[in-house]
């Protein structure tokens, strides 16, 4: 038995990873992800590997967050995993301990993880964390400016890309210095949810439902409000953040909750981060 990382370039590994993610999150896969060029060093798995196959894992995702004006070095946890043949040996612990130096290091780490894990993950430092919620309620009618593109291919990804890097929009915790877990997004599950607002020539990423509309990110001048941005949407009954805002006035802010998702942290930068009233952003979940 050992313990790996560093592997996504190893077409053996890497099909390995991808199986036992398939078995255990319902066809969760990164080989598109890395095909396409996004996974890069931010998203490491740690893995235990026997006979040639991955049989646990727990990745670690460099995730840096931006709290009261300054950068802080964060990691998430994620794609924890054990092949039911292994279960019940201790091997999700010995990766945990493996990566506590690592862990140790950091400003801040968190993690999501279902109910059945709320009495683990306080055996290695974390606690149950608070993130909010930001809602507003509308009445707003009018016709919508957005134009809707596809992130199907690499035209539409260098266009979001290029728009990411000069973005100066202002928000109250945005994560910084990972791009490609927003591509592993956009690229899949949320390839028809990113749009183009000409009149402010801003990029959003934001799924509609019911009248309702969810913005996850917004990339754009640092003059450019939320407001601004759900205007283009035309009519709207409501909209409802994926990011905290840099100005709470008119929001509906509320406890963010999941129905079978706990948020644990650990470190003094979730401190200041439940002080401000703070949540992970919504495409910084790996």
């Amino acid at each position: 038995m050992k313990i790996v990382n560093g592997y996504r370039r190893d077409k053996i590994l890497r099909s390995s990873f991808n199986a036992l993610a398939e078995q255990t999150f319902g066809g969760l896969n990164f080989e598109n992800w890395y095909q396409n060029g996004f996974w890069g060093d931010n998203y490491d798995p740690h893995s235990i590997v026997i006979d040639g196959r991955v049989v646990a894992n727990v990745s670690v995702n460099r995730c840096d967050l931006v709290i009261g004006g300054e950068r802080k070095k964060i990691l998430q946890l994620g794609t924890v995993m054990t092949d039911p043949a292994y279960r019940g040996r201790g091997l999700g612990r010995a990766i945990m301990e493996a990566i506590e130096p690592m862990l140790a290091g950091a400003d801040g780490v968190y993690l999501f993880g279902n109910d059945g894990v709320v009495d683990y993950y306080p055996k290695f430092g974390f606690r149950p964390g608070i993130e909010k919620a930001y809602r507003k309620t509308l009445s707003q009618r009018g016709a919508r400016t957005a134009e809707q593109v596809r992130m199907d291919g690499a035209d539409g990804w260098a266009k979001l890309s290029a728009a990411m890097e000069k973005s100066t929009f202002r928000e109250g915790c945005p994560m910084v210095g990972n791009p490609e877990l927003i591509f592993f997004y956009v690229s899949q599950f949320l390839q028809d949810a990113v749009w183009y607002i000409p009149e402010l020539d801003a990029w959003v990423v934001a799924e509609q439902e019911a009248g309702e509309l969810t913005v996850h990110n917004i990339f754009a001048d640092a003059d450019i409000t939320v407001d601004d941005v759900v205007r283009a949407f035309g009519d709207l009954d409501a909209v409802a953040l994926g990011f905290a805002p840099d100005d709470a006035e008119g929001w509906e802010v509320s406890e963010y909750r999941e129905e079978d998702c706990n948020f644990f942290v650990r470190g003094k930068a979730f401190d200041e981060f439940e002080a401000l009233g703070l949540r992970i952003p919504s495409l910084a979940h790996a």
